[in-house]
């Protein structure tokens, strides 16, 4: 297993490289410019430890200022490494925030090593999109992507545009640049 601090340097790679790098996200430069996003690396070594770093990522998000702290990423690197598994845990960390009563206040965006789109194949180009290098619950301020959201363009359009830059990335910039990605 990983280090933590292997662990957190592959994760802010993968930030700074493919999500801002590649412009996947365009709202994640700014508050990575001002220092606004927290990489946690879970310690979790089962679902209920899981479920209450979960929690923890709430209340720690409910007392730290936007300003402060915009955005988290809580990375599992020693549960959830089945997609599907974690797929499935998605649901159980909706039920947290609902239990926390905290929906429209937090949602979360999901990304790991074998992301696959419903109605995808494995190896599908448009998957790389959500593919890092370990399982992350990326926990987002409802009213700060909302805010985001009203000054960008056609932000309907990100996901397509997100697809057509996987399909123009060569065969070498998609090894270089997602080498977790099991062949």
């Amino acid at each position: 297993m990983s280090s933590s601090n292997t662990i957190h340097q592959a994760v802010e790679k993968w930030l700074l490289d493919i999500v801002i790098g590649l412009n996947l996200c365009p709202f994640a430069a700014k508050p990575q410019r001002n220092g606004q996003i927290d990489i946690q690396i879970s310690q979790a070594k089962n679902l209920v430890e899981l479920n209450q770093e979960v929690i923890d990522v709430l209340i720690k998000l409910d007392e730290i200022p936007a300003e402060q702290l915009d955005t988290l990423l809580l990375v599992v690197p020693r549960q959830l490494r089945d997609f599907y598994e974690y797929n499935d845990y998605l649901d159980m960390v909706d039920q947290l925030i609902e239990e926390q009563d905290r929906i429209g206040v937090y949602q979360v965006a999901s990304f790991h090593p074998e992301y696959r789109f419903d109605g995808t194949v494995a190896n599908s180009v448009e998957n790389l999109t959500n593919k890092a290098p370990y399982p992350i619950l990326h926990f987002i301020r409802e009213d700060s992507l909302a805010a985001a959201v009203d000054k960008y363009p056609n932000p309907e359009q990100i996901p397509e545009d997100n697809i057509e830059k996987m399909h123009k990335l060569s065969k070498e910039e998609i090894r270089r640049l997602f080498p977790y990605i099991r062949k």
